[in-house]
């Protein structure tokens, strides 16, 4: 079938001689799924993040290779107590319209995030920051409310003009940024990106496009065609070697900072049973689906932490592949359905998982559904098991989000915990490890959580994903970084 698919693809590529000159048209970057939102105080969807983050800049980025917080916005900070962190910014710096970026910008956008009013998802980021005070146009303090270990971390949110930062939602853009494009015009499906005279980059070579095309063989018909440039982590990997060499494309890699992992229902029957979760781990060979599946362009899962990562375990924390004692549990338990996004490759992967389970005696149907209507169904609890990604597992405080007990959504709290685990001592061991910034005691903190969710199986984590990008000649330099951002285009010659 590939080899077929291979062969319609170069057999079309003809039908694509009618692009534009490379060098008349803008680089593109072409995606699986469409943009929800390009308000910066709103995303939280992978490729929504991406796409704002070449718009907007925060008082810190992140090191594209040990992800650890560096100035951007802000020229440097300092710790002045345990609580109290001085700011000067970067002299100079200008929103894209011209206005002078100050101390007070920074500060108001900080305040809306939090109020609750706004309803940011972003507000459980900085509500721990109990003021920001101004000094001067280039100077500011920030005093923590409460301890928080993550401080550095959090200044990673988009800096506003003041008053754009409380403003109505604007999906399409609008917002006056520091990024080193802004947006000229836009749709779910198209993002047009004209390079940036001000902020806090250098002005980009080119303009840029992110297209959003829903079917794999468009996308890479696109790139062999000339019309694309830069496909991150939007192609299987078992299409990729045939693509390699192909009309000037090239293939980057690098090792990802994420997690795809496979997600119970817990309150739901069967999976609100520990034995059950337990089985359906043992029967899952992961190793087979990352060397046959992915091409071995992914490392399995110790953990939900990435290998290397400061914070992981020395120990695997997941059940080993051991299908025996998974027939005895899961044999005669009723059909299950396993939801999963339109993309071929986790379809495919979901189909992989659902055989591997039903050769343990578990039936599993498997469907698949439109990303915005699959976060929809998690959130409101309308599923039994689901496929999904941590795509940006950079600060392990981000745990907290996911299995916290406060964050089941519909429950009042703030988070994302659509397996609806309610350990309260995981709870508590989150909240201390985000309070204190004494790396040893996270480390400890952190793997007593992972201990626990050994035991309670509240999530299978599967593997790590490496950060691959299809790319043209005109981008052959560009440089991925771990968490898969795209700001390495703005640097293209």
């Amino acid at each position: 079938m590939l080899r077929a698919l291979v062969f319609g693809i170069f057999a079309l590529t003809a039908s694509c001689a009618g692009a534009p000159p490379a060098a008349e048209r803008p680089l593109e970057i072409v995606l699986p799924q469409e943009i929800a939102t390009l308000d910066p105080r709103f995303s939280t969807r992978g490729h929504d993040v991406k796409t704002t983050r070449l718009v907007h800049a925060g008082l810190a980025g992140l090191d594209p290779d040990t992800l650890a917080p560096v100035p951007l916005v802000a020229q440097s900070w300092q710790f002045t107590s345990e609580r109290t962190l001085a700011v000067e910014l970067r002299p100079g710096v200008r929103f894209h319209s011209g206005r002078p970026l100050t101390a007070s910008d920074v500060c108001a956008t900080l305040r809306a995030l939090a109020d609750p009013k706004l309803g940011s998802p972003h507000r459980a980021v900085v509500r721990a920051i109990g003021s920001c005070e101004a000094q001067g146009d280039h100077r500011l303090q920030l005093t923590l409310a409460t301890d928080r270990a993550t401080l550095l971390t959090d200044l990673e949110v988009p800096i506003l003009r003041a008053d754009q930062a409380a403003a109505a939602p604007a999906p399409l853009g609008g917002l006056d940024g520091l990024g080193p494009y802004r947006i000229t015009r836009a749709s779910p499906a198209v993002v047009e990106l004209e390079p940036a005279d001000t902020g806090v980059w250098p002005r980009p070579r080119h303009a840029l496009v992110v297209r959003s095309i829903r079917d794999e063989n468009a996308r890479a018909l696109r790139l062999l065609g000339g019309r694309a440039d830069i496909a991150p982590n939007a192609l299987s990997p078992t299409l990729l070697p045939a693509l390699e060499g192909r009309a000037g494309l090239t293939t980057r890699a690098r090792s990802g900072a994420n997690v795809s992992y496979l997600l119970f229902q817990n309150d739901r029957p069967p999976f609100d049973r520990v034995e059950v979760r337990r089985a359906v781990a043992q029967a899952i060979d992961r190793e087979q689906i990352v060397r046959a599946l992915l091409s071995g362009r992914a490392q399995t899962a110790r953990g939900l932490l990435p290998h290397g990562h400061w914070a992981a375990p020395a120990a695997p924390t997941i059940q080993a592949f051991d299908p025996a004692p998974a027939r005895a549990v899961l044999a005669g338990l009723p059909e299950v359905t396993l939801v999963t996004s339109t993309d071929r490759l986790r379809i495919t992967v979901a189909r992989a998982l659902a055989q591997m389970l039903g050769d343990a005696g578990l039936q599993v149907r498997v469907v698949s559904l439109d990303f915005g209507v699959l976060l929809a169904r998690l959130d409101s609890g309308d599923f039994e098991m689901a496929t999904l990604q941590m795509p940006e597992l950079t600060e392990p405080n981000l745990l907290a989000w996911f299995f916290h007990p406060r964050g089941v959504p519909g429950e009042g709290g703030e988070g994302k915990n659509r397996a609806r685990y309610r350990d309260a001592e995981v709870g508590g061991w989150l909240d201390a490890a985000g309070k204190t910034r004494d790396q040893a005691r996270r480390q400890a903190l952190y793997s007593q959580v992972a201990e626990r969710m050994q035991r309670d199986v509240p999530v299978v984590p599967l593997w790590h994903e490496d950060q691959v990008a299809v790319v043209s000649a005109r981008a052959a330099g560009f440089s991925l970084s771990a968490e898969g951002r795209w700001l390495g285009v703005a640097a293209l010659p």
